[in-house]
């Protein structure tokens, strides 16, 4: 019997993860992690085997990850040094635990060096490490989630207001459902024919910001225009609703559950194009078509961001 990790299966992504993989593997070969024992009870009620990982200590994940065929490692909701150390330890560990192949879940145009992202820099250093490592991998790099776009349209529309500003000028994105995103790690969990492959995980069109905006009044029948910042008009309009600027930052009291630092620089990197990839892998993933904009807007309650998970 193979054994697949599923990690965070906790969070948004994970336990979107969990729910797909239960209908394409046996759930003997499952193995369910999140840091904390409480958030597994469910899983352990399914007859689906869990363990407590901690990614701040190498030898628990040596421990959890041993002989595995598969670890998922989903990118940790927090930016910057911790984050590029909670990876690392999880690569190390694998290699220590004898896995197999490790899948990790990255960003489109990782790789590139002029990517402006500051997010980027954390998915490159994985990218890198697991690459320079003797353990087999499969990248899943994911366009721009919708859903954090959609929870901030309708914050908008709660809210009365009659614009949203992004300084995401005319640059357009290959929006992805998170569901879809989900979906492409787990057919990547159950498929043993990929080997050391980069895969960019993109929506089914590229649309800009404006394009964005229309598909999403003419399905909610609401009004709401694009105002067009700068970086720093953008960062001074977070700063004045109390978005923090990093993941250290305080969001009890923010309207958006994101950092202004990650989605300034998110803007960039669409203004510059660097989220315009046209290549994508999704359906020779997947199996079918991803979902799109316009459906999502149809249903809007069901692609929401969600809370925060940033347990370390």
């Amino acid at each position: 019997m193979s054994k697949i990790v599923v990690n965070g299966v906790d969070g948004n992504f994970g336990s979107q993860v969990a729910k797909y993989v239960q209908t394409l593997l046996p759930k003997e070969s499952l193995l369910f992690t999140a840091p904390r024992k409480e958030s597994l009870k469910t899983y352990q009620k399914l007859g689906i085997a869990t363990a407590v990982a901690d990614f701040n200590s190498q030898d628990n994940l040596v421990q959890v990850f041993e002989n595995a065929d598969k670890v998922l490692l989903i990118s940790m909701p927090f930016v910057g040094e911790k984050r590029r150390k909670a990876h690392q330890n999880v690569v190390e560990a694998c290699i220590k635990a004898n896995v197999k192949q490790i899948i990790y879940t990255s960003v489109l145009s990782a790789s590139h060096p002029l990517n402006p992202s500051i997010e980027n820099i954390d998915h490159s250093f994985t990218e890198a490490i697991i690459q320079n490592s003797p353990l087999d991998y499969i990248f899943l790099r994911n366009s721009l989630f919708a859903e954090a776009f959609i929870s901030d349209y309708l914050r908008a529309v709660e809210a009365k207001e009659t614009t949203i500003s992004k300084n995401m000028g005319d640059g357009r994105v290959w929006f992805i459902s998170r569901k879809d995103a989900a979906f492409a790690a787990s057919c990547a969990l159950s498929n043993d024919l990929l080997h050391r492959e980069v895969l960019n995980i993109n929506g089914i069109e590229p649309v800009s910001y404006q394009k964005f905006l229309d598909i999403a009044n003419v399905a909610t029948g609401n009004n709401i225009s694009y105002t067009k910042l700068t970086d720093e008009e953008l960062y001074a309009y977070f700063d004045s609703i109390g978005v923090p600027r990093d993941t250290n930052g305080d969001f009890s009291k923010s309207p958006i559950q994101a950092t202004s630092e990650g989605m300034v620089s998110f803007g960039t990197t669409v203004t510059q194009g660097f989220l315009d990839v046209p290549v994508s892998d999704f359906v020779k993933l997947a199996g079918r078509k991803p979902i799109s904009v316009t459906e999502m807007f149809e249903n809007p309650e069901d692609y929401l961001l969600g809370e925060r998970h940033t347990m370390e």
